[in-house]
């Protein structure tokens, strides 16, 4: 398989509460648009909606060394893929509840929730995803300086 079903694949072994479903379709929709020279950092699944009741919206998510790709397959037909570049991304909030955890990825266009996450994945994506972040927007910051 490709790297980013085997990285969800990880993820998933070791928080097996998380909701997800058909990671091989989503995750292929991920690996089609990666660009020469990118590489998967970190990658996992959830739900992409802001109702924790619903359980059929499950994505593939994965940062790469350039930004953090967002992946569905349809049931029937097509796909959607969201890009989030650092220049992008806002902020990130964490919630916790009584039986999942929930992410939301603020930029600057929306804000991205990912539902259904065991409570045990919560720490661990907010550390990949802010430590990146934080690398790479200093980056930009001094970019904009020269």
């Amino acid at each position: 398989m490709g790297v980013v079903y085997d990285k969800i694949q990880t993820f998933n072994k070791k928080h097996s509460n998380t909701v997800m479903w058909r990671i091989k379709k989503h995750s292929s929709v991920i690996e089609r648009h990666l660009n020469p020279g990118e590489e998967v950092l970190y990658a996992f699944a959830g739900q992409l909606n802001d109702n924790p009741l619903n359980i059929f919206c499950t994505v593939a998510i994965a940062l790469t060394n350039k930004r953090i790709l967002i992946g569905q397959k349809k049931i029937l037909f097509g796909y959607t893929l969201n890009s989030i570049t650092p220049d992008l991304f806002n902020d990130m909030q964490v919630y916790e509840g009584i039986l999942f955890g929930k992410i939301n990825i603020d930029t600057v266009k929306e804000v991205v929730t990912i539902t259904n996450l065991a409570k045990s994945s919560l720490t661990e994506i907010e550390t990949n995803i802010s430590e990146f972040m934080m690398k790479e927007k200093q980056k930009y910051g001094q970019n904009t300086q020269e």
